[in-house]
C-alpha cells in the first residue's frame, strides 16, 4: 500500500534530483523509496560492520600487523632520549 508523504527539500536538490532521476528512467518518488528501502534493510549491516572498516577486511593479513606497544615505545625513546 502506497502512503503519501510530504518533505521538506532545498529547491536545488530538487532540481538536481529530479533530473537525476529521469536519466535513470525513475521517479523521484521510486528513487526515494529505493533509498529509504536500502537504509531500513541494511541498517542491522551497518551497525555491526561499518562499511568502511568492511572494505578494509581482509587487507591485512597476521603476520604484517606490528606490536602497536613496541611502535609505540620505540616513537617514545626516539623522542625523549634523544634529545
Amino acid at each position: 500500500m502506497n502512503t503519501k508523504l510530504t518533505l521538506s527539500i532545498e529547491e536545488e536538490i530538487i532540481i538536481k534530483a529530479k533530473a537525476f532521476a529521469k536519466e535513470n528512467g525513475k521517479s523521484l518518488s521510486q528513487l526515494i523509496e529505493n533509498y529509504l528501502s536500502v537504509l531500513v534493510n541494511h541498517s542491522a549491516q551497518i551497525v555491526e560492520e561499518p562499511s568502511v572498516l568492511y572494505g578494509l577486511k581482509g587487507s591485512f593479513k597476521d603476520n604484517d600487523l606490528v606490536d602497536y606497544k613496541e611502535k609505540l615505545n620505540d616513537a617514545l625513546s626516539k623522542k625523549y632520549l634523544n634529545e
